[in-house]
């Protein structure tokens, strides 16, 4: 954790922070005057960002880093929380073990239930539940088993937040990127550069999206209450197969 004791006035709680997207949207809701938390195995690369190391495997790893988190704020206080954190496996229907699903389900899903739960009573007006899905949020490919199912999950998970919480003014989207060009697509496909021209082939701009596009994609929505119980995709236009 950094030693600077960060601002309670409006914050953000991003998972997987280390890389990527969740990098990324951290310097953006800085930017934007938000002191944020990067929930991670590994600690945010960007300066300012408050760094606690969880294992969002582990219910407990996950308590002990909340318990830092709102022992620092005054309620109620205005939270973006970001569920950016994946776990990507190749793996397919008749070739996952039920161990397997489970351990993505638990990062993927099950710890996303966790901080909703714990953390929704301390939400003021204007804050916002924003899942980072995928474009298999909303469809599949070979190869991608447990992940696929874990999107679509969340699609499910997005849609009863907004239900459930009519009324307490706090707002929820899906957030689906495209391939986007990120550490954890590199190791997916074992950073084939072939590949990666391919996949980025796939939209109207002929490359991969980059994690700033996603990231002021996520500011906006937490910034737009409108944006409730939606699924918005920042793909660059996706050919259609």
């Amino acid at each position: 954790m950094t030693s600077e004791k960060p601002n309670t006035t409006r914050i953000a709680i991003i998972t997987g922070a280390s890389a990527g997207i969740g990098a990324a949207a951290a310097a953006e809701f800085l930017d934007s005057n938000y002191s944020v938390y990067a929930l991670a195995r590994r600690a945010c690369p960007i300066s300012g960002v408050v760094s606690l190391a969880c294992d969002l495997s582990d219910s407990e790893s996950i308590e002990a880093a909340l318990d830092q988190i709102l022992e620092n704020i005054q309620e109620p206080i205005e939270i973006a929380l970001i569920h950016n954190a994946s776990q990507m496996q190749k793996d397919s229907t008749d070739a996952c073990e039920d161990q397997a699903l489970r351990d993505v389900l638990e990062t993927n899903v099950v710890a996303i239930n966790h901080l909703n739960r714990r953390l929704i009573p301390h939400m003021s007006l204007g804050s916002s539940i924003l899942y980072v899905g995928s474009t298999l949020s909303e469809k599949a490919v070979a190869g991608s088993f447990s992940y696929v199912v874990s999107k679509h999950a969340q699609l499910g998970i997005m849609r009863a937040t907004c239900q459930d919480l009519m009324g307490r003014g706090i707002h929820t989207a899906l957030i689906c990127p495209g391939f986007t060009d990120t550490e954890m697509l590199r190791t997916h496909i074992k950073g084939d550069e072939a590949v990666l021209q391919s996949i980025g082939s796939m939209n109207a701009f002929n490359r991969l999206v980059r994690p700033e596009e996603i990231a002021r994609g996520v500011v906006f929505c937490h910034t737009n209450p409108a944006i409730n119980g939606s699924v918005f995709h920042l793909n660059l236009g996706q050919k259609e197969s």
